[in-house]
Order: C-alpha cells, then sequence, then structure tokens
C-alpha cells in the first residue's frame, strides 16, 4: 500500500488563518500541503493526516470536508 492513490484533502478554499496556520477549506499547514504534493510522500502518511486533518475541523466544516473526500475519493477509485 506504498503508494495507493488517495484523494487531496484540498476543497478548493484555499486560504490560510494566520494566527493557526492552518487552511480555513481543508485544515492543513502549507508544509503538509507541499508534503502531499511530493511524489515520495507514502499513503500511510496521506492517511494519518487525512485523521489528523478531522481532528482539526469542527462542526459544518468537517461535515463538508469529510463529504467532499468522500466524493473526490469515489470519483477516484472509479477511473
Amino acid at each position: 500500500m506504498e503508494h495507493t492513490k488517495i484523494a487531496s484533502p484540498c476543497v478548493s478554499v484555499c486560504k490560510t488563518d494566520p494566527i493557526s496556520g492552518y487552511c480555513y477549506g481543508c485544515g492543513r499547514t502549507d508544509d503538509e500541503k507541499a508534503k502531499w504534493k511530493d511524489k515520495s510522500t507514502t499513503s500511510d502518511w496521506k492517511l494519518s493526516n487525512l485523521q489528523q486533518l478531522k481532528k482539526r475541523l469542527s462542526g459544518w466544516v468537517l461535515f463538508a470536508f469529510e463529504k467532499n473526500h468522500a466524493n473526490k475519493t469515489k470519483r477516484l477509485n472509479s477511473n
């Protein structure tokens, strides 16, 4: 499972909160965004990061994030 395709958590709301350093849309830091794009990043790291992101988000933002990511994952796996 080293390089299994995992859908990016990006929800196309790319604005970073200046206090927390987290993206308002996906909850990632700029370093995490860069690591997702790095071809050497493992699937294990991505899955772990997805769990961290879900802990950072709450309420309707978490709900929308999970729904969006599930749809992206479904599309990715249907190709």
